[in-house]
C-alpha cells in the first residue's frame, strides 16, 4: 500500500493521511491512479497494526483537527476485513473513497467502521458507465441502495469526462441519485492532455 500524510481539504474535513491499495476491479480508461494496477508485489505490505505503527505519527493532528484515514486505491472496499482491523486499532475518524463496483457483503461490512464515504459514481448511464471503465454498474446500483440508510454520510463524485459524458449525462445521473436520498454531490470535470503518447488525467 501507499502512504499520503498531511491532505487538508482533499480526502475529508481536516488534516488526513491517504492509504491507497493496489488493486481495482475497473479499467477506467483516465485512470488517475494507475500505479494501484502495478503488480502487489511492488508495494509494501502492512498488518493492521504495521499501519497504525506508521501512521500513528500524525495523532494530533486527528484530534485537533477531526481528521484521521481516508482509505483509496484502487479499490479499498475489496479489503474490507483489513478496514475492519484497523477500525478496532484507533478512534480516528475513518474515510473511503470507492466506485462500489465491489460485492455487496464487503459494503454491508464497511457501514458498520466507516464514517464517511466519497463514492465515485462515474456516470449512472450503464452504456457510458461500461464504455468508460470496462464493466456494468450493476453491483454499483445494488451497493448505493444499500448506502441509501446512511445518504448523509456519502459525498457522491460525478466527473465529466471528455468524450464519454455530458453535462446532461451528469444532470440525469444526480436526479436519479436524489430520488435515492442523497443530497451530497461533487462536480467536477476531468482534465485530460496528451504528452509522449500517454493520456495524464487531472481533477
Amino acid at each position: 500500500m501507499a502512504i499520503a500524510r498531511h491532505r487538508i481539504g482533499i480526502d475529508g474535513t481536516g488534516v488526513h493521511t491517504l492509504v491507497c491499495f493496489p488493486g481495482c476491479p475497473l479499467s477506467c480508461r483516465f485512470c488517475i491512479n494507475p500505479e494501484t494496477t502495478w503488480p502487489e508485489d511492488r508495494f509494501p505490505r502492512y498488518s493492521s497494526e504495521e499501519l497504525l505503527e506508521k501512521v500513528k505519527v500524525d495523532d494530533l493532528y486527528f484530534q485537533a483537527t477531526g481528521g484521521g484515514i481516508t482509505f483509496g486505491g484502487g479499490e479499498p472496499a475489496l479489503r474490507a476485513d483489513f478496514i475492519v482491523r484497523f477500525r478496532a486499532l484507533c478512534d480516528w475518524k475513518i474515510d473511503l473513497e470507492t466506485a462500489l463496483n465491489v460485492p455487496p457483503g464487503k459494503v454491508g461490512t464497511l457501514m458498520e467502521v466507516v464514517d464517511h464515504f466519497f463514492i465515485d459514481i462515474k456516470d449512472m448511464d450503464p452504456e457510458v458507465y461500461r464504455s468508460y471503465t470496462g464493466k456494468d454498474n450493476a453491483l454499483v446500483l445494488e451497493n448505493l441502495h444499500i448506502l441509501a440508510s446512511r445518504a448523509d454520510d456519502c459525498t457522491l463524485r460525478l466527473p465529466l469526462i471528455p468524450g464519454y459524458n455530458t453535462d446532461a449525462h451528469r444532470d440525469r445521473s444526480e436526479a436519479v441519485l436524489r430520488e435515492m436520498g442523497f443530497t451530497q454531490f461533487d462536480r467536477f470535470n476531468y482534465k485530460t492532455d496528451i504528452r509522449d503518447g500517454k493520456r495524464k488525467t487531472n481533477l
